[in-house]
Parts: structure tokens; sequence; C-alpha cells
């Protein structure tokens, strides 16, 4: 005859369970769906739940506003992945509180903001914020039925080091943050992937927003990728909105990378300083800082290169030495060309016209556009995982 505790207490450590997987951002673990939301619980903080992810991909927005005489949903990616240019109106309740239901939605991470009384805010309940060089933003975790490709999954995994350092180039204290691979060994040498952001970015971004680290992880996990060290820089090295700013950025970004980033990698990691054994890539702003800087003047420091959502409407001007340098396919050992399948009649024209000089000159690359994104991280996480870490290195370490 059972107990009454051998029937009590599977049931309540059950019940226990499941309160932990589904708790409302509640930032217990590292949920990969957050925003869901079965037990009614407000965010620490907060004045209504929002946002809430339903498990057929719906979504529900609100803001308790009672003053407020329009509120509505923004943000490119959100915008995007709804197959909209304008933004959403909410309803109003009678309790004050304003509510959108959207979707389905595809699951990935998205970036919105609301639009109250013709303000543009993050939304005040959601407790996923972004942080970068620009106004802030909130981020939606659409899930599906497990972890994605950039969530934390029970792997072995890596570690991030956040080191600050001197700049006598730039006159000030700077950060880079380095990622390790799990089982770090000093007494190994590895490859370094130098990953910079783009405008509006900072060197958290891309283990922030990006998730490299968690990629990375994932698949070291699948056997897909080399071990490797990534180092990620601030690449901001003048303010984005100076009126010199094109002048001014790429000469001094060579001179961070040569007297400091890759020094300073050097010299606290266990690194491989051989230039097959280095890459940069970089997104928007940062793949146009691999272009100039790195493929038009760094062949020294890497052989392998990353352009992701970037380029130049004029590369037979602006890298016209390396497009005609008989030598350039073995001076590169990797080159890769990538933007989203939203981005490629706006934006990303500059990305296609580099391409086409590339395939002009005969010089080796890939060329990728995929994912369901435009000018934004769901495009950029999407490069990194299928196609720019799982090529690099493959035929060389």
């Amino acid at each position: 005859m059972m107990t009454l505790r051998t029937l009590v207490l599977p049931a309540l450590l059950m019940t226990m369970t499941t309160h932990l997987l589904v708790a409302q951002q509640a930032h217990v673990n590292l949920d990969w769906n957050p925003q869901k939301n079965e037990r009614n619980l407000t965010p620490y903080g907060a004045s209504v739940i929002s946002p809430e992810v339903h498990n057929d991909q719906r979504v529900t927005f609100r803001l308790k506003a009672p003053e407020a005489q329009s509120v509505a949903l923004t943000g490119g990616p959100m915008l995007l992945a709804l197959n909209t240019k304008e933004p959403i109106p909410f309803q109003k309740g009678a309790d004050g509180v304003w509510t959108l239901t959207v979707g389905p939605v595809k699951p990935d991470i998205y970036v919105y903001r609301f639009v109250i009384n013709g303000v543009t805010v993050p939304d005040p309940n959601n407790t996923l914020t972004g942080f970068a060089d620009q106004p802030g933003y909130s981020n939606l975790v659409v899930h599906g039925s497990g972890p994605a490709y950039y969530d934390a999954r029970n792997v072995p995994h890596g570690a991030i080091t956040r080191h600050i350092y001197h700049s006598d180039v730039l006159n000030g204290e700077r950060e880079i943050y380095v990622y390790t691979p799990p089982g770090y060994d000093p007494k190994k040498k590895y490859p370094v992937l130098y990953l910079v952001g783009g405008s509006g970015e900072l060197a958290s971004g891309w283990s922030i927003d990006g998730r490299a680290n968690f990629i990375t992880d994932n698949l070291l996990a699948e056997g897909k990728a080399v071990p490797m060290i990534i180092a990620m820089p601030n690449n901001q090295v003048v303010h984005r909105s100076d009126p010199n700013h094109t002048d001014l950025t790429f000469n001094l970004f060579e001179q961070e990378l040569r007297k400091h980033i890759v020094t300073f990698v050097d010299k606290h990691y266990s690194t491989r300083t051989d230039r097959r054994s280095r890459a940069l890539a970089g997104l928007s702003m940062g793949g146009r800082h691999t272009q100039f800087v790195g493929i038009n003047k760094c062949l020294d420091l890497f052989s392998s290169f990353g352009i992701l959502s970037a380029g130049d409407l004029e590369p037979e001007k602006t890298s016209a030495a390396f497009l005609n340098d008989p030598d350039a396919n073995k001076k590169v050992d990797y080159l890769f060309i990538g933007q989203g399948t939203g981005e490629v009649t706006t934006i990303g024209k500059r990305t296609v016209v580099l391409h086409e000089a590339l395939q002009k000159h005969s010089i080796k690359h890939q060329y990728y556009v995929g994912g369901d994104g435009a000018h934004d991280w769901g495009t950029w996480r999407h490069l990194l995982y299928y196609q720019f870490l799982p090529n690099l290195w493959r035929n060389k370490m």
C-alpha cells in the first residue's frame, strides 16, 4: 500500500518544477522561454505582464497608461516579422490598460518599442531591455518547442571575461570581451576571431544580443566548429554622429587593432600568432571595418574575414588594390560575405555590389543570403551559427 508521503512528495516536486519552468521573466535560470506565462505572474516591479508569449507563438503586449492618448507597437525586426511597415495600434480597455495581440510570430528574438503619444520608448514592463550605444529597446523572445541554437543548452560552456585596458590611440580606458572555449587549456594554442559590432553597438553586443558565446558552445558540442578564442573589442573609435566619422574611423580602428587589441589578446591568452590563425569579422559598420581595415590594410595580421550586412557601392575604388592583387587568393584563406533576406533590396545593395566585384576579379569567397531577418540581430545570429563559424578554419587547423 502506498503511503500518503509516497503520493504527495512526487506531486509536490512536480508542482515546484512546473513553477520554475513557467516563471515569467523571473531570471532564475537562463530560460529559453522567459516570456511564456502560465501562472499569471507579473514581472518584478512591473504593473502588467508584457510581453506574454503564448504556445501558438502569438504575442500579447500590454501597457497600463490611463492618461495616454495613443499607443502603438514599432521596431524594424518586429514589424518585419509581422509583414508590415507601419506601427500597429493598441486598444485601450476600461481599466486603462492598452492591449495588442499579434502573430503567430516565428521563434526568434526580436527588438521592439512602444510609441506612446508619439514618443518612442522601451516596453516599461519588459525586463529584457537592450543596452547599447543607442536609445533603449526591448527584446521579445518567441520560443519554439525547446532551446534554440542561440540559447544556453545543457552542454559544456566557455567563459567570457571583460578586460579594461588603456588606449594611447584614443587616450582613454576601453573594454574588450574575450570568449574562451570549454576546457580552455593555456598549454594549447588557439586561433582567434576578432568579432566587432556595428554603429550603435558596444563591445558587449556580440555576447548579449548576438549570443556569440552560446552559439559557439552549441556548435562545439555539435562538432561543427573549431575551438577558438573570440575577442570582442569596442570598434567605436569616434562619435558615430561626428561629421568626419567616415574620414576618421578606419585609420583610428587600424591603429587600435595594431597597437592595443591584437597585442592585448596575444599577451593575455594562449594564441596562435600567425596571420593564418587570425580572423576579423563584423556586422554593418564592423563589416566595413573588416573590409576597409582588415582586407585593405591588415593582410599581414589576418587571413580570414567575415563581412556581415556590409560592403560598399564603389569597391572598385575603395578596395582597388585588393581586387587587383594577382595574389589575393593566396593571401585570403576564407572570405565570407553574408546578409539577411529582408535587407537585400535596401541597405544590402552594397553587399551585393561587393559580392559582384569579387566575382568579377575571380576572388574566392562565400556569398550567402539567409534567415528571416533584415539589418538586425536575427540575421547576424543566423549568419554566425549557420555559415561563418562552421566554415572558419575548417581546413587550416
